[in-house]
């Protein structure tokens, strides 16, 4: 059985490999026919490709033998032989190899329609019946082909730019009968048929991309800081571009793709205007701008094109049509309405996508800035171009066309001479020259008027109210959408002098009362209307912002340009009344971010306002308080944290009393103080920092030992112990007075211009850092130590005789970081003279560079010339006409804070580690001085009498204390006031809210021997003081102080005469002691 087995199986083995081998020898059959097969289609494959080649080669041949015979007989130049050899080369043509068969073509083609014979007319076989379809179907491929050449030739090339000429003029030359010679003469009956013709060639460059062709030629030649394309390339092309919308009768549906690939180039009408402005003509013969504002004026179109477009070839769009609105004043006229609509549109589709910041979906672009659609690049080149063309829209022309309606209107003419007049007559004269002074003086007699102030009387839903509100809605949209040439926006609408005071008066004019209440019903309301108005109010506040930022004091004052004085009082109170009215209803809360913007715009032309009066007043006294806020509510809702109170205080702060918010100011203190364990209460006293001082080094020692301190030290109780020349310790207990001592002399030694780390400013004698205040070492972390030390005094109500700068104080208060800061209205404040010669140079009426004046600033520094370039490489730039207001911006900039900005910023650093930025943000630089130095009011004695306390057996009714209140109010001056005041207290000022928050109060005390021999008030020497006993008469000796204890050390005299005599003495010499 095994053995059977064993045979099966290799039997079954042995077929198996039969068949294995069987289906090997099929496959391979198989395979070797598919190979046969395979062999004779390649093989007839390239036969095949052989033979075509061989044709194509034959026919080529045949094409440059057509070319190459310089003297072809008549047969050979005639129309069919042209047609035919056309026939051939379209039949084999490729672009890589027939291009310059092509060319010849062409120029064959075209060679023929400007001979004499008929049969030599190319287009003249469109006549032949026979030949008609196929000559339509053959000069349509030439055409197209033609188009794809101008896709991707390169109009800087010499070759190409010398081929694009050529397939531009064979596409001009049959795409319009106009050049034809068949249709002239004889042949003017042929026009219809042939006009016929030349539509149906268009509609089919039309079907195939014609104006992408061109959109992408005339970008390539034109996208760049100098166009490559030339004057006949753009006429050509331009003209192409036209004749399809011509034909149509200016069809829809032609003028889309028009606006889209021919009118979004960037600054074709610019480059148009240059190389070919006949075309332009052929703009303005057929209406062009008109047909384009009526197509975009609906408000679907205009975004479908837009959406087409996107953001950067749809500000392109925008320049061309305000460019074209520019050469076209009649139209604009007619069509201002249509016009503004379509600008403000396309505005807003690229407003939508403008964002405030970067961010991973955001392109920076020129004009817009961030933006969140994508930014085509290669437009960069062409961006100035495009940026001018914009400018048209706030040129002077476009302007007066837009606004046309309020400046044609004459402000009422007033014969009385001005009351500004009275106003500004103690102010001192500006420095014109007489011919200067004259020549102004003539221009502004013509326009002697009465003071704007709200009417009212003129419907808002009327036809010119709603046109004003669009053309104002227009240029708001404007400045918020290029964001990058926002200022060229304003200085533009700035530039005409009587449009923003005619704007004012329209706005005075608009409700039945006039301007605030209409504006203040528009907030609470959400409709179109209501918006417009805003925008026009916005428009407005930005304008003059940015006017008055620019004029300087002469301007603003004395030649009072655009606006008087008295309409800025009338406009800053209207300001005032609209911001309060916005924060105190509540209607910042949730607000939308238009009504935000409407806020901020205001509010900066009133802050702008409300600064300059702080600098020099041109409003009456208590007009920027509010008499209708109650100040209890206000405090109650601030101890309420309630947010409108909060913002108030934020915003307008001035709207409250200035008394008021310095008690704000030390509430908040004393809050600090309470949370920071600073305030002695029953169950915990505060943490005590001790310090000893060596009289000879006392501005050492205290920098030394106080620089370490922390913050919270810093602001706590510090006592001093004075040690003298020997190391022995003064007598004295310090309780705050020896402090208050003690930080008098260092701030008197640290501000004394001797040391150098201040300076004084020539004239008033104000101190600001020194710009040579390097030579010091460490002298930042002095001026930081400086800033603590003052703050300190500050922080504890110690009022010091420091007087700043005011342009230094607009720094500690944070005003330089503003937008709206001026450096040139500060810079009077450091220099009248440099002032007056820097802004003699805006006013030079002849070319500025004969000045021979740079970019820079020489100065002497310690004995050396050094100059200091104002940018890089300024020292080689000329001050021009075009730059000199930069220059005086720059030199103002680099005298006020680039000389001393680290010394600046490490004294604010200090100053604000002690006093928040917060807290002092409600005062005015005026008013900062108060709060540093004490109020500049005349000295209340009654004050001082009613919080004087009496030692020594003095009391109120002594008469030794009768004759020093008599003689201080009846026989001294103000000045000999003043100068009792420091004498007593080290400040000539009182503190700002009365003698009640002098600390230690003011004391007086009845001495009878010298200060070397004082030992304090007995028994014996209270009573004898009391009863009037003097042990010897006093009169050799005089009244001395203890300053760091607000004291006054009176001897008992015997008459009234002797004290007049010795204390008005003792203070014109100052005697006192340093510490009793």
């Amino acid at each position: 059985m095994v053995q059977f087995a064993k045979m099966f199986g290799t039997s079954q083995s042995s077929r198996a490999q039969f068949l294995d081998k069987a289906r090997q020898a099929r496959e391979e059959r198989r395979g070797q026919k598919e190979k046969e097969r395979a062999a004779v289609q390649i093989q007839a494959v390239v036969r095949s490709f052989l033979c075509r080649c061989r044709l194509q080669n034959d026919i080529r041949k045949e094409i440059d033998d057509f070319f190459d015979e310089t003297d072809p007989g008549p047969s050979k130049r005639s129309a069919l032989c042209l047609f035919k050899i056309g026939r051939k080369l379209l039949f084999i043509f490729q672009a890589s190899e027939d291009e310059l068969r092509f060319g010849m073509l062409c120029r064959c083609i075209l060679d023929s329609m400007n001979e004499n014979d008929p049969k030599l007319w190319y287009v003249s076989l469109a006549l032949n019946k026979e030949l008609t379809v196929l000559w339509i179907k053959q000069i349509k491929d030439i055409l197209w082909i033609c188009c794809k050449f101008l896709k991707y030739l390169k109009p800087d090339i010499l070759q190409d730019a010398k081929l694009i000429s050529l397939y531009l003029t064979f596409l001009v030359n049959f795409t319009d009968t106009s050049t034809w010679k068949i249709v002239k003469g004889k042949g003017e009956s042929l026009r219809p048929t042939m006009n016929h013709l030349c539509a149906n060639i268009m509609g089919h460059l039309n079907e195939n991309g014609l104006y992408s062709v061109l959109q992408i030629l005339l970008r390539n030649g034109l996208a760049r800081s100098r166009p490559s394309l030339t004057k006949g390339m753009l006429a050509a092309s331009f003209i192409l571009a036209l004749r399809p919308v011509i034909a149509a009768h200016y069809s829809d549906n032609l003028l889309r793709p028009l606006l889209i690939h021919i009118m979004s180039v960037p600054a074709l009408v610019s480059h148009l205007s240059v190389l070919a402005p006949k075309r332009l003509l052929m703009l303005e013969h057929h209406d062009f701008l008109r047909k384009f504002i009526l197509f975009l004026s609906r408000r679907d179109r205009c975004f479908d094109v837009c959406a087409c477009l996107e953001g950067s070839h749809t500000l392109c769009l925008l320049g061309n049509i305000i460019h074209l609105g520019y050469l076209s004043s009649r139209v604009l006229e007619e069509e201002t309405r249509h016009f503004v609509k379509v600008l403000i549109q396309t505005l807003s589709y690229c407003q939508q996508y403008v964002a405030l910041k970067r961010s991973n979906l955001t392109h920076w672009h020129p004009v817009l800035g961030w933006f969140s659609q994508p930014v085509d690049y290669g437009l960069n080149e062409s961006m100035p171009l495009l940026t001018k063309q914009l400018q048209y829209l706030w040129g002077v022309k476009i302007i007066r066309i837009l606004f046309r309606d309020i400046l044609s209107k004459k402000l009422l003419e007033n014969p009385e001479p001005s009351q500004a007049a009275a106003m500004t007559s103690t102010t001192p004269p500006n420095s014109l020259p007489v011919k200067s002074l004259f020549k102004r003086a003539f221009q502004k007699s013509s326009s002697v008027r009465n003071i704007l102030k709200p009417i009212g009387g003129k419907r808002v839903d009327s036809p010119e109210v709603q046109k004003v509100c669009s053309v104002c809605v227009l240029y708001q949209t404007a400045l918020t959408t290029l964001t990058q040439i926002r200022l060229q926006i304003l200085t533009g609408l700035t530039s005409l002098d009587d449009l923003l005071p005619k704007l004012w008066a329209f706005i005075c004019e608009l409700g039945p009362q006039g301007g605030l209440k209409l504006f203040v019903e528009c907030l609470n309301s959400d409709n179109e209307d209501s918006k417009r108005l805003l925008a026009m109010l916005t428009l407005f506040c930005d304008c003059c912002r940015h006017l008055i930022t620019i004029l300087d004091d002469i301007e603003v004052y004395e030649e009072q340009i655009s606006f008087k004085l008295e309409e800025l009082v009338t406009i800053s109170s209207f300001l005032n009344t609209f911001i309060f009215k916005m924060i105190w209803d509540g209607l910042l809360d949730n607000a939308k971010p238009e009504t935000l913007e409407l806020f901020f715009s205001v509010h900066g032309w009133l802050m702008v306002l409300y600064e300059r009066d702080c600098r020099r007043r041109f409003a009456p006294e208590d007009h920027w308080l509010r008499k209708d806020l109650k100040l209890s509510v206000l405090f109650q809702e601030l101890e309420k944290d309630r947010k409108r109170a909060h913002l108030l205080l934020q915003f307008i702060p001035h709207v409250i009393p200035h008394k008021n918010r310095v008690l704000l100011f030390r509430n908040m203190v004393m809050k600090e103080k309470e949370k920071l364990g600073l305030v002695e209460t029953s169950s915990a006293s505060p943490h005590v920092t001790h310090i000893t001082i060596r009289r000879s080094r006392m501005l050492e020692d205290g920098y030394e030992q106080l620089r370490q301190l922390s913050q919270n030290a810093m602001k706590g109780v510090i006592r001093v112990k004075f040690v003298n020349d020997l190391g022995v310790d003064e007598a004295g207990i310090d309780q705050d007075g020896v402090f208050k001592e003690f930080l008098e002399e260092i701030i008197k030694r640290v501000f004394d211009p001797a040391l150098n780390l201040f300076k004084t400013t020539s004239g008033d004698e104000r101190l600001y850092p020194s710009p040579t205040s390097y030579i010091h070492e460490n002298y930042l972390q002095l001026f930081e130590f400086v800033g603590k030390m003052l703050g300190k005094a500050v922080y504890e109500g110690i009022v010091v005789d420091v007087p700043f700068a005011s342009f230094f104080l607009s720094q500690l208060l944070g005003h330089h970081h503003s937008i709206f800061y001026s450096s040139v209205d500060e810079l009077p404040s450091l220099d009248a003279e440099f002032y007056k010669n820097l802004t003699s140079i805006k006013r030079y009426d002849g070319d500025v560079s004969d000045l021979g004046l740079t970019l820079s600033y020489d100065e002497d520094v310690m004995g050396q010339l050094v100059c200091h370039e104002l940018v890089p490489g300024g020292k080689t730039i000329p001050v021009t006409n075009e730059n000199k207001i930069s220059y005086i911006h720059l030199m103002a900039h680099f005298r006020m804070h680039t000389q001393i900005k680290s010394q600046t910023a490490s004294l604010i650093s200090g100053f604000r580690s002690i006093i928040k930025w917060e807290w002092i943000r409600m005062f005015s630089t005026p008013e900062l001085q108060r709060l540093i130095s004490g109020d500049n009011a005349e000295i209340d004695l009654e004050d001082l009498k009613k919080h004087t306390v009496y030692y020594g057996g003095f009391h109120g009714s002594h008469r030794v204390i009768i004759w020093l209140w008599d003689i201080l109010a009846n026989d001294f001056t103000p000045e000999e006031r003043a100068m009792f005041l420091k004498f007593v207290t080290s400040c000539s000022r009182p503190p700002l809210l009365g003698f009640a928050y002098l600390k230690p109060p003011f004391s007086i005390r009845c001495v009878e021997v010298s200060d070397d021999q004082d030992t304090g008030d007995t028994l014996g020497s209270v009573l004898r003081g009391f009863f009037t006993i003097r042990k010897k008469e006093p009169g050799g000796r005089l009244p001395t102080s203890s300053t760091c204890f607000n004291l006054l050390k009176l001897p008992n005299y015997s008459k009234k005469s002797i004290l007049r005599e010795k204390l008005r003495y003792a203070i014109s010499m100052n005697t006192g002691f340093e510490l009793s």
